[in-house]
């Protein structure tokens, strides 16, 4: 996850753009560990089956960097950049709403991209996710745009 964290090209829509060292990344995990104790749910590796490669990282967190959209649960991915382009953050990212909605009982879910980041936001649709607001990350100072899906939404689409 380090060298995924390391990456400019792959940090370039997180936060302020800035790359994260091992320490930071292992702080990181700590706190993905801690909120799976504290909320039932976080962040799942994303594994290559047939090799067992660390692709990258996807699941629910609390994204209290947005205090305007809370109460909320956000999925999120990150992906080295040798896995793009593969359709694996649609997919774990789908496995990780449908364990929100299913295992978890939250009634919505939104997910937050930097204005611009034009891939997430095509995962995001896949997801059957709509654009609810635009507003500016406090603790970056860029654009971001919100897409929400609600747990009724979400049972009108699997069907």
């Amino acid at each position: 996850m380090a060298a995924i964290n390391a990456d400019p090209e792959v940090m370039r829509w997180i936060r302020d753009g800035s790359v994260r060292d091992e320490q930071q990344t292992r702080e990181g995990i700590q706190a993905w560990e801690r909120e799976w104790e504290s909320q039932g749910f976080g962040l799942f590796a994303v594994e290559i089956r047939s090799t067992g490669e660390l692709a990258g990282f996807t699941g629910l967190s609390v994204p209290d960097f947005l205090p305007e959209v809370l109460p909320a649960v956000e999925v999120g991915w990150r992906l080295g950049r040798s896995h793009w382009g593969q359709g694996l953050a649609t997919e774990a990212a789908a496995a990780a709403v449908r364990f929100g909605f299913a295992e978890r009982g939250l009634e919505r879910i939104v997910s937050i991209t930097q204005v611009g980041n034009d891939a997430s936001e095509r995962i995001m649709t896949k997801l059957g996710m709509h654009p609810v607001r635009e507003t500016v990350n406090p603790t970056g100072g860029r654009r971001v745009r919100v897409f929400e899906l609600s747990s009724d939404q979400y049972v009108t689409t699997t069907r």
